[in-house]
């Protein structure tokens, strides 16, 4: 792996692509420094795909600028492809062929060099000695989630590109997968994910909301809640179903959730959505506690913002 330098592994402005007339990313500014993750979230359809696909040369921008890996990623994006590992959210390997045999076909496809090496690196680097001779159709989410990162190694990247890799994995396999991806990045290898799991967004370095082909955000994840301007409050006690379905209906709340014998409640303006709770604090059954926005709580009002500008274009 390589060691982190301090010019951004990607470094981009104004980016934009449009298909078919319609534009899927507009105006997109971005740095991403070496050996970090960042995570990209956004609803389906929103252009994240495409803004990674871009920022690492698989995709030509129509407008805009930038590096990746330190070349440019429109003049040198062949060059940037041979450094880029790119494990997609379906399994493509092999079924009929064995964990080592996928391996080997990969590295042969691409010509690599010290084939035997790689592979024994790949199979020991993901815990997959001891199956290596199983066929791929046979295993579990989780190692055929850990099968296709070890094929995106074996060409040894500078650049992980990783679209929803942990869909419909056990919530163990995906604690061990993000082990993995920490430790990989501490070694200098720079993560781009997209993602839907809030959990998982936490755990990146820096994130990127991305709504409607618009960078809506970016930052760490306390930067981007603290950004949010949301203010919180914890309702806690009895008949909240009743109480959430009627703050849900206010306009003065943003988001409301429940979480066993509690309520999230949301709102951007600390005034209105004190009002809003007013008549609950007369309840001696009910107890309101100052509480703290979530990412989610950000996800939810960034979508609602973004509908709005979309409608309001």
């Amino acid at each position: 792996m390589t060691q982190q330098v301090a010019t951004p592994a990607i470094d981009v402005h104004g980016l934009e692509k449009r298909f078919n007339g319609k534009t899927v990313v507009q105006d997109l500014t971005l740095q991403v420094p070496h050996g970090r993750i960042y995570g990209f979230l956004g609803p389906n359809g929103s252009g994240k795909t495409t803004t990674i696909r871009m920022l690492c040369g698989l995709l030509t921008p129509d407008a805009g600028t930038g590096t990746c890996l330190g070349l440019d990623i429109v003049k040198e994006a062949a060059r940037i492809k041979r450094q880029v590992g790119y494990m997609t959210q379906r399994f493509s390997l092999y079924e009929d062929l064995s964990i080592r045999e996928n391996l080997e076909f990969v590295g042969r496809v691409y010509g690599m060099d010290d084939l035997k090496r790689r592979v024994g690196h790949a199979l020991e680097r993901l815990d997959l000695v001891s199956r290596q001779h199983q066929l791929a159709g046979q295993l579990s989410g989780g190692w055929k989630q850990r099968l296709a990162l070890a094929s995106c190694l074996l060409h040894e990247p500078r650049l992980l590109l990783l679209d929803e890799p942990t869909a419909g994995v056990d919530p163990m396999a995906r604690r061990e997968f993000w082990d993995e991806i920490h430790r990989l990045a501490a070694e200098g290898l720079t993560v781009l994910v997209s993602t839907h799991y809030m959990d998982e967004a936490e755990r990146c370095h820096a994130i990127a909301y991305i709504a409607y082909g618009r960078l809506m955000a970016k930052g760490t994840v306390d930067e981007v809640i603290g950004r949010s301007g949301l203010v919180t409050w914890t309702v806690i006690g009895s008949g909240l179903d009743r109480i959430a379905r009627a703050l849900a209906e206010d306009s003065r709340v943003v988001t409301v959730a429940a979480f066993g014998t509690t309520l999230h409640v949301s709102g951007t303006d600390r005034d209105a959505l004190a009002a809003a709770l007013a008549p609950l604090r007369a309840d001696p059954s009910l107890r309101l506690e100052p509480g703290e926005a979530t990412l989610e709580d950000v996800f939810i009002l960034l979508m609602r913002q973004s509908r709005a500008e979309l409608r309001a274009a």
